[in-house]
């Protein structure tokens, strides 16, 4: 069977698990009482919402690629950089789970430290890592750093329905098509499998009557496993620019915790500290609608997964000044959103 028909069941079948276990863990989730209840002045929805939904996309990226594998015999490689990749975003799901489950002692301190050795897993048991540093330690070092930022970017960028899930869904769907002439199938696998996950709950996300958040335990697992997909093919071939093309693809929730952090700096805050200073808010601010916000950031992240293809096979030339368009209108939007003011009440 072709790796192609194999990517496009991977990703059929994580939607379908997906759609299937969200209701099941908003019931769970309710029974329990494992909600986000807005008690907080940072919190933007108005009623208790139950969590999990995050269980159920871990749920269906995994059990896909469980049913790929006893359909299809792996290349050699595959299957243990799969089973690293899972075994370590499990921890940071179950990680994600504690925090909304609300046990105590779970601090920000607590967090890092259980996501450092998640990543160090990935990078030091199953040497998935950034390559193109011949420098063995600082290698590994920076992609532990580039794994933790990620994850909690995407943790970050999760305070509005459809922003943290559908940023990743193309950005899921951007690894994938540029990863599929090498060799690096474990990264066509995952990404279809993640992208079919989060798409088959994220109508519930939406839904009125029968609405649930991923929580943390979804957007720490989504933010991993894309960071660690990031690291598993090569962007270079045609010219160094490429490198950036990862950044590019993942550059709206990086910009989001580096606009957050500075905001919150600004105001004398630590950047680990909720806040109201997010791009969506202060786009809120302005007057856009949320559906508005949504098609703008989608949008984004559609013609940003673009540049990043464009960076992989232009000229260098070429490329660069694509870079310098990219970082010219980042500037001008953040200058505009600076401009807006918010208060955390």
């Amino acid at each position: 069977m072709n790796n192609e028909i194999l990517y496009l069941i991977s990703f059929a079948a994580a939607l379908l698990i997906s759609a299937v276990a969200t209701p099941l863990c908003r019931f769970l989730a309710v029974k329990f009482n494992i909600m986000d209840n807005p008690i907080s002045a940072v919190k933007t929805h108005k009623i208790s919402t139950p969590y999990l939904g995050g269980i159920a996309i871990a749920l269906g990226c995994i059990a896909s690629l469980l049913i790929i594998r006893m359909a299809t015999h792996f290349p050699d490689g595959t299957l243990r950089s799969l089973r690293g990749i899972i075994f370590a975003s499990v921890m940071v799901m179950l990680l994600g789970f504690v925090d909304d489950a609300k046990f105590k002692g779970l601090g920000f301190k607590s967090k890092l430290v259980v996501q450092f050795l998640a990543a160090a897993i990935v990078v030091f048991g199953f040497d998935i890592r950034i390559n193109f540093l011949s420098f063995y330690p600082l290698s590994c070092l920076i992609s532990i750093f580039w794994i933790m930022g990620i994850t909690n970017a995407f943790n970050i960028i999760d305070i509005m329905d459809g922003l943290s899930s559908g940023i990743s869904v193309f950005a899921a769907f951007a690894f994938l098509f540029i990863s599929l002439p090498t060799e690096m199938i474990y990264v066509n696998f995952c990404a279809a499998a993640l992208a079919g996950a989060v798409l088959g709950f994220m109508p519930y996300n939406f839904s009125k009557s029968k609405k649930i958040f991923m929580g943390d335990t979804g957007s720490l697992f989504i933010g991993f496993v894309l960071a660690s997909l990031a690291m598993g093919t090569s962007y270079t071939a045609m010219n160094e620019v490429g490198l950036f093309a990862p950044l590019l693809i993942l550059a709206v929730p990086i910009y989001e915790t580096g606009l957050v952090s500075l905001f919150r700096m600004r105001k004398g805050k630590s950047p680990f500290l909720g806040s109201k200073d997010h791009y969506a808010l202060r786009l809120e601010k302005m007057g856009f609608s949320r559906k508005q916000i949504l098609i703008m950031t989608y949008a984004a992240c559609i013609i940003l997964s673009f540049c990043a293809f464009l960076f992989t096979k232009l000229p260098l030339s070429y490329a660069m000044m694509l870079l310098f368009l990219v970082l010219i209108c980042m500037w001008i939007i953040t200058v505009r959103l600076a401009s807006v003011k918010i208060e955390d009440n």
